[in-house]
């Protein structure tokens, strides 16, 4: 099995995805949508632009811990990962989205 989206609504109504390893972590998040049909979007957006190790921005928080963010080809951030531990974990997780970015599976959580 390879990676998914599992494309989720919050509880203001607004549409948000994940994409998902095959081991079901998450491994990038995206920012809230107010349609669904921009978060489908913000999706196909990654699965283009994921392949592409010139679309990752690696970056410290202010505690120090590193992340990640892709960025789409106008420069605007599609989705963020988690706060790692290392640079090494970091560089781990942009290797994973790389690989697992490009599925077309997605589970809709929505709820219709």
């Amino acid at each position: 099995m390879s990676g998914y989206y599992e494309l989720k609504r919050n509880a203001s109504g607004q549409h948000h995805f994940v994409l998902k390893a095959a081991n079901h972590e998450v491994i990038l998040s995206s920012e809230s949508y107010e349609s669904r049909q921009a978060a489908e979007n913000g999706i196909a957006s990654v699965q283009r632009n994921s392949p592409d190790a010139a679309r990752y921005e690696r970056l410290t928080a202010k505690d120090g811990r590193p992340y990640f963010t892709l960025k789409a080809a106008n420069h605007q951030v599609i989705g963020t990962s988690q706060m790692y531990q290392s640079e090494a974990a970091r560089d781990g997780g942009i290797e994973s989205v790389m690989r697992n970015g490009p599925s077309a599976t997605v589970k809709d959580l929505t709820g219709g």
